[in-house]
Formats: C-alpha cells, structure tokens, sequence
C-alpha cells in the first residue's frame, strides 16, 4: 500500500530564482529560467547543502549553530497567495525577488498548508518533498521597504499563513519555467490526540 498517493492537483512553475548571497539585512533572489538540483539543494544557491546550522526557528529543539539535516534547500510560494499579499498591502504588483524564493507555483489552493512531507514531482522524476510552512520574516520587510519606502513594515503580518513552504531535494534534476508539478500527499487523517483538550503548545 502506498504511503504517498498522488492527487489531481498541478502546479505550474511560473518563477525561478536563486539566492546566491546571504546578507544580513535584506534578501533578494536572482530570476533564471531553470534551475539544476542536486541532493545539496540548487546548483549555485547560498543556502544549498545537506546540513545547515541551526537558527532560531528551531531553538526548542537545538541550540543555535548546531549542524542539522537541511531541510530549507528551497522556499516555494504560490502565484495566488502572493496575489493575495499584494492586494492586503495595496500595492499593484509583488515582486518575487523581495521573499528570497526559490519557485514560484500556480494552481494549488491553499498552497501554503500543504501537509507535510508532501511531495512535488516533474513529468521526468525531479521531486521535491515539502517540510512545513515557511513563516514570513523581517528580511522580506525591509527588501521592500528598500524599494518601496513605507511599505515594508505590514509584510509580515499581511504574510501571515501565505508565505508557502520550504522543501528539500529528494530526487535531482532539472526545473524549469513551465514545468507542471504534481502534487502527491501522504495517506493520513489530521492529527488527533487524546485529551487534546489539555494539549497546549508549548
């Protein structure tokens, strides 16, 4: 019995990029038209890798610095969820290069609160496994800000839940412009445990 089962939802690549500097401040990534994929994550990128140390994201888990499996290799947004932040900000156009995305993907409603360990798969095998939603940061704020002079400070909470996934490599190859993915999700009911009632995040 399969653990994943593919789906009739398709996403169409509609944007590429790379971030090939890390800075401290703003984030921008550099458009291409396809990108090349390893098991580090994409040839030329300043975050590829197999580890990467960890950050506060997941201070809970382990201090800061600590080498851990990388699992931000790329970050995926949707057209329709940009579109969205857009409008809630006011502005005309959102330019994807200001959230430091790797992809760009239409077609997939409520892209952002794909479950975990999903997976996005090309017509010639390249796969993507999604690992959770990537929350909205300042970096992307003050990249807009930059451009956009007092625009820059509502990104996050406009962003909030819309500022998609990060994913890793689990099958290499070739992405480009145009390319349809796939969606394929695990078999799984939603989470439900006992006495939830007493359950608490931390």
């Amino acid at each position: 019995m399969p653990a994943l089962c593919a789906t009739n939802i398709y996403l169409t690549i509609t944007w590429l990029g790379v971030v090939t500097h890390r800075r401290d401040i703003e984030i921008e990534t550099e458009p291409r038209k396809k990108l090349d994929l390893d098991w580090d994550g994409v040839t030329g990128a300043a975050y590829r890798g197999r580890t990467r140390a960890s950050d506060s994201r997941v201070l809970q888990q382990h201090p800061r610095g600590t080498q851990i499996a990388n699992v931000r290799q790329l970050s995926i947004v949707s057209q329709e969820e940009i579109d969205e932040i857009a409008r809630d900000m006011g502005l005309a156009h959102f330019n994807p290069q200001w959230l430091g995305a790797t992809m760009v993907v239409s077609g997939c409603p409520d892209f952002s609160h794909l479950p975990p360990s999903s997976r996005l798969q090309a017509p010639q095998g390249t796969t993507l496994v999604v690992d959770m939603q990537n929350y909205p940061c300042h970096q992307v704020g003050m990249t807009i800000e930059r451009d956009l002079p007092g625009q820059g400070k509502s990104f996050k909470a406009h962003a909030k839940g819309k500022r998609g996934v990060t994913a890793w490599v689990e099958r290499p190859g070739e992405l480009a412009l145009g390319d349809v993915l796939r969606l394929h999700c695990p078999e799984q009911r939603a989470w439900q445990p006992e006495g939830q009632q007493q359950f608490s995040w931390a």
